[in-house]
């Protein structure tokens, strides 16, 4: 049995199964929508964090390769980074679980400049709504569908 949920969690946090897939059918085995929905929602975060936190680094290490060859930013730039940040990358995190994934998602905010903690944040609350709506809606309607039966 607790094999089952360690696929749960694996399957999280392989990109393209995601919790979208992971929840339902955990919830559909017979398994405890409670603990379903926890571990999908650790699995993907774990990996989406570790995405976030890679492109950071490797983000930092370009910038300063940049700067040593004498590349700069400009101030058009840096105020559409301003601007993404505000009101793009909430839109992203928080369609993304259902229509491109949130490790694409990760990807495309910070490739567009977001920052670590903005991705980080929005990510993480995109990911917790999917996580209870896949999971509570999947529940009550197993629930609704096997008392008819």
């Amino acid at each position: 049995m607790i094999y089952e949920y360690a696929l749960v969690f694996l399957g999280a946090a392989i990109p393209w199964l995601e919790i979208a897939l992971v929840i339902p059918l955990g919830i559909v085995w017979g398994l405890s929508p409670f603990w379903v929905m926890l571990l999908a929602f650790v699995g993907n975060m774990v990996t989406v964090l570790a995405l976030i936190i890679g492109f950071d680094r490797f983000k930092d290490w370009y910038n300063k390769r940049q700067e040593a060859k004498g590349k700069t930013q400009n101030k058009k730039s840096e105020r559409a980074k301003r601007i993404w940040n505000k009101y793009g990358l909430p839109g992203l995190a928080l369609l993304g679980p259902i229509l491109i994934g949130t490790h694409i998602a990760a990807f495309i905010g910070m490739t567009l400049g977001a920052t670590k903690k903005n991705t980080t944040v929005w990510l993480t609350i995109s990911i917790a709504v999917w996580t209870l709506a896949f999971g509570i809606l999947t529940a009550l309607g197993f629930d609704f569908f096997t008392r008819q039966l």
